[in-house]
């Protein structure tokens, strides 16, 4: 972690910096061209076995310094235990894993030790203040008081949560704890920061503040290691990204990369009228794809408004009408269905 927070732990380093704006490291993009040849995390043949049930099926990945990564897929698609493994909270079943250069099966203490997590669900002391989290969850690993003082105050500054440094937990907003939380995890200054599902149940308004954070992280050169279910989280935050389904990889890429493999340019959307059936029939070799849903049908093109054009000289009847650029969205429900999986 990067927030001058590293400096305060240099004998003399506290008082120089007091006065002056943390430094900020190189961008991500440069660091991970710098050790483009070291994945940070590497992964082969990875599987995680429950009984009988392969939650992950034999998948390969690398992770590179300074990258933001996602791992995105529906539920039982193997996200969750492939963070578990990576976070060292659950062994691998067979294939090769190696994080931060070491095995988990062999120095998984040592690798927690340089990991930031954010779990799904907040796991915060309600009954202490906001410091005392902080503070509290330095000592577990044996950095001293002090530092871990100069520390928290600049995370908490950093979480924009100096005002409630002395407020306990329980009546916290929702956004206010996924900050806390996200703080708290870099009070250790991790070599990577994994989030599960960070800004899951947060306001738009919350989200969007939770995300300037990340950037914030990212732009410092700090690994992040996300899974989601928001596209439009994993296309503003992941640098690359993995879309999971039945275990494996369907896909990798960047967020562009993979619109442009599965997607096209542009989507027309048509709200059709109730009861209509037989529409993709009858709008055959207008776009791309069409694609007919219980109230809409979806018109893969490159280009929209020659694609609403045709519709309309065919007198097809629609209730209303949008053309809409592509999205991650669109590729996530082309590559691992419709269905709702629990």
């Amino acid at each position: 972690m990067r927030l001058g927070v590293q400096a305060a732990s240099q004998p003399g380093a506290q008082d120089a910096s007091a006065g002056t704006p943390p430094a900020v490291a190189p961008s991500a993009a440069s660091a991970q061209r710098s050790v483009r040849s070291e994945p940070l995390i590497c992964a082969r043949g990875l599987v995680k076995r429950f009984g009988s049930i392969v939650a992950v099926d034999g998948i390969d990945f690398d992770i590179y310094l300074g990258e933001s990564f996602g791992f995105l897929g529906p539920n039982g698609a193997g996200k969750t235990s492939t963070m578990r493994m990576i976070a060292c909270m659950s062994p691998v079943s067979e294939g090769t894993l190696r994080v931060l250069g070491m095995d988990p099966a062999v120095d998984g203490a040592k690798i927690r030790a340089r990991i930031g997590l954010v779990p799904q669900e907040d796991s915060l002391d309600l009954e202490l203040t906001v410091l005392d989290n902080l503070i509290i969850y330095g000592r577990y690993f044996d950095i001293p008081r002090r530092v871990i003082r100069e520390r928290a105050k600049r995370l908490l500054d950093f979480a924009e949560l100096t005002d409630r440094a002395h407020s306990k937990v329980d009546p916290l907003s929702g956004g206010m704890k996924r900050r806390l939380t996200i703080a708290r995890a870099l009070v250790s200054e991790p070599d990577l920061l994994i989030l599960d599902e960070p800004t899951t149940g947060l306001d738009p308004q919350a989200r969007h503040l939770l995300w300037d954070r990340l950037y914030r992280l990212k732009a410092q050169g700090v690994t992040l290691v996300i899974t989601t279910h928001y596209m439009d989280e994993a296309e503003q935050l992941c640098d690359r990204l993995v879309v999971m389904n039945d275990g494996r990889i369907a896909a990798e890429g960047t967020p562009h990369s993979l619109i442009e493999r599965y997607s096209t340019k542009e989507v027309l959307e048509l709200r059709k009228p109730l009861g209509m059936t037989g529409v993709a029939e009858r709008l055959a070799g207008i776009a791309d794809r069409v694609e007919e849903l219980a109230d809409r049908v979806l018109l893969y093109t490159d280009d929209g408004d020659a694609a609403l054009e045709a519709v309309r000289l065919r007198e097809f009847p629609y209730e209303h009408a949008l053309v809409r650029r592509s999205t991650l969205e669109d590729v996530f429900l082309r590559l691992t269905g419709r269905s709702l999986i629990d």
